[in-house]
């Protein structure tokens, strides 16, 4: 029954970026509480992050392509483990590589089963 409960509400997903790390959470639009996300931040990807800091020449940014991967995966198994199956992208403009950088976030969420609209848009 919680599943059908979620899919009538308006489910937003925004992501937070920084050189340092990606965020994405969904908030329930109704209620204005995260009701999922994931991060780069997240005790899994701890390696990586070290691993970047001690490379040379230094990077500025210590997440990829790989990552935004796999915390899309990690946001669409929470978010169809409670029952939601569709997002709506709120998103504001981004330099084209971010852009490039998030096309596998997207991927992995629908992967996962969840439809994102607003994609297209972006």
């Amino acid at each position: 029954m919680a599943g059908t409960y979620h899919n009538h509400h308006r489910h937003v997903l925004q992501l937070v970026l920084s050189c340092r790390k990606i965020t994405a959470q969904v908030t329930n639009t109704e209620t204005s509480s995260i009701i999922a996300m994931a991060s780069s931040s997240e005790q899994e990807f701890a390696a990586h992050y070290r691993a970047h800091l001690n490379r040379f020449p230094r990077s500025h940014r210590f997440w990829d392509a790989k990552v935004a991967s796999r915390v899309g995966e990690k946001l669409g198994f929470r978010l169809r483990e409670i029952g939601v199956t569709a997002v709506e992208i709120e998103e504001q403009s981004r330099p084209l590589h971010y852009r490039v950088m998030l096309s596998p976030l997207f991927h992995s969420i629908k992967h996962a089963g969840v439809h994102v609209s607003g994609v297209d848009q972006l």
